[in-house]
């Protein structure tokens, strides 16, 4: 995507951050709305079908949490969420309903833009062609072509990051995947400082696919096993 055919919604309650950002991402090609509360961030991301939500934590009406659960539950949609700098318990709670991504409150703008089209290129990278569309391990069944999940016979909604890191374990079945490769195949991040993003996806796969589909390997990191 690129130009104003990619459609981001600003969710923010302070006027001047909202306009801020807004008009940082409209300069750089983006087609831009804002909302300023919980209620109307859910209807405007169901009238808009934004393909990124930059979402404020804090709300007034309800919090940024609570949106991003009932807008995952209509569509999955990309979300970066922007947080303060010492709310951990809110980052991994966001994480934890679908978020794909966060920025800590003061933020650059630069860096701002640079995490949006992060989370963008990611949803956007086709799957590598060597796997074959349809992956079937036990219970578990990955169209990797139509971003779809089967576990015992059961459709799962997985947000766009989950799929994805799913895919990266699937793509490598049988091998420990530190947290850092982890971090650099699916989320693009060069470091390794956001090992605490690695888990609480695992924990949500973990959640809705089973406890037993991803082993921890204690002090290295994680693989996926599926019973045959």
């Amino acid at each position: 995507m690129t130009g104003n055919e990619t459609r981001i919604l600003v969710v923010e309650d302070e006027p001047t951050i909202a306009r801020a950002v807004a008009d940082r991402l409209a300069a750089e090609g983006f087609a831009v709305e804002v909302a300023g509360d919980g209620p109307a961030a859910v209807r405007r991301a169901r009238e808009f079908a934004p393909h990124l939500i930059v979402l404020d934590v804090m709300l007034p009406g309800f919090d940024g949490l609570e949106v991003c659960r009932r807008v995952q539950a209509e569509r999955p949609v990309p979300v970066l969420m922007l947080t303060a700098r010492d709310d951990e318990t809110d980052v991994l709670v966001g994480l934890g309903v679908g978020a794909d991504d966060y920025v800590t409150k003061p933020f650059s703008m630069r860096e701002l833009v640079a995490r949006v089209r992060a989370v963008l290129r990611r949803v956007e990278r086709p799957a590598p062609e060597t796997d074959g569309a349809l992956v079937r391990m036990g219970a578990l069944e990955v169209d990797r072509r139509a971003r779809r999940v089967v576990m015992d016979g059961r459709e799962v909604h997985l947000t766009p990051t989950e799929f994805d890191l799913l895919a990266c374990l699937l793509r490598n079945r049988g091998a420990v995947l530190t947290r850092a490769v982890l971090l650099e195949q699916v989320w693009d991040w060069a470091d390794a400082s956001g090992t605490r993003v690695v888990d609480s996806h695992v924990k949500a796969l973990r959640r809705k696919l089973g406890q037993q589909l991803i082993r921890t390997v204690h002090g290295v990191g994680y693989s996926l096993e599926v019973a045959s």
